[in-house]
């Protein structure tokens, strides 16, 4: 993978672990760092090697703090929609990609920050971490999808809540909510704890875990019958030879050997 200014990659063991990486600036997602966003996620959906994501925040007092505000407040109506639509589609790769994709957030989680991580299959939090869409102090809303996405994540009452006061929630509220899946005492925990849970994602069928992804978001668009998208899935992968390996594997007591294909 290609080397990029405002974000860190590596890969190990077919996981991608994904670093903002503008610790001086809290991992504020600028214009530039979204379109590398975008060009990691292009490579990933198309590479063969890479299984899963871990994205985090560089340091210990951000995960990613928001958007770059020097950036905002040159904003004006015609370019707002293009900057807000163009969040949207890369926070939508991410949603919609076939791998899974897991937001290891510590520290502040705000704003566009709060927005990549609901983006994200699953949230992993250290104890330390913030979460709120502040965007209404600046006279704005959140752009990138976070009024969808935290509805739907939280409820109608408590994401009108937290979007109109502009309030932050600690990270044992954050999982009563059910915004985030699990809560470890450090940022290393947190990580150890999505490399568990993507270990075990990986070892299974991946074309299955591609259809359940496709499944799960469909149960919110509104345009689509998610009970018809899943019998489609379903048959999907009834035609895959990873069904017929999984189904033989079982039958004759061993560990199956997914391909993909």
């Amino acid at each position: 993978m290609a080397e990029f200014n405002n974000i860190l990659t590596e890969v190990k063991e077919g996981v991608l672990y994904l670093t903002v990486n503008r610790e001086d600036k809290m991992n504020a997602l600028n214009f530039d760092t979204l379109e590398e966003l975008k060009a990691i996620f292009d490579e990933v959906a198309d590479s063969k090697s890479i299984k899963g994501v871990i994205i985090t925040g560089a340091g210990e007092r951000a995960f990613v703090a928001g958007a770059d505000i020097s950036e905002i407040a040159e904003l004006n109506e015609v370019n707002a929609r293009k900057f807000a639509e163009n969040g949207q589609e890369i926070f939508s790769m991410i949603e919609n990609l076939h791998k899974p994709v897991i937001a290891v957030t510590n520290g502040f989680t705000l704003g566009g920050g709060c927005e990549l991580a609901m983006a994200c299959h699953m949230r992993i939090a250290s104890a330390n971490a913030k979460f709120g869409q502040p965007e209404v102090n600046l006279g704005i809303i959140p752009g990138y999808g976070g009024t969808q996405r935290l509805t739907i994540l939280i409820g109608r009452g408590k994401a009108n809540e937290l979007m109109m006061t502009g309030e932050m929630i600690d990270a044992n509220e954050a999982l009563t909510l059910g915004l985030v899946n699990h809560v470890l005492p450090t940022k290393a925990d947190a990580i150890s704890k999505a490399e568990e849970i993507i270990e075990k994602i990986i070892s299974k069928a991946p074309l299955a875990i591609g259809m359940i992804i496709d499944c799960v978001n469909a149960a919110f668009l509104s345009d689509e019958n998610g009970f018809q998208t899943e019998a489609n899935c379903f048959a999907r992968c009834v035609k895959s030879g990873d069904y017929k390996e999984g189904t033989t594997a079982f039958l004759e007591k061993r560990k199956p050997n997914f391909r993909g294909e």
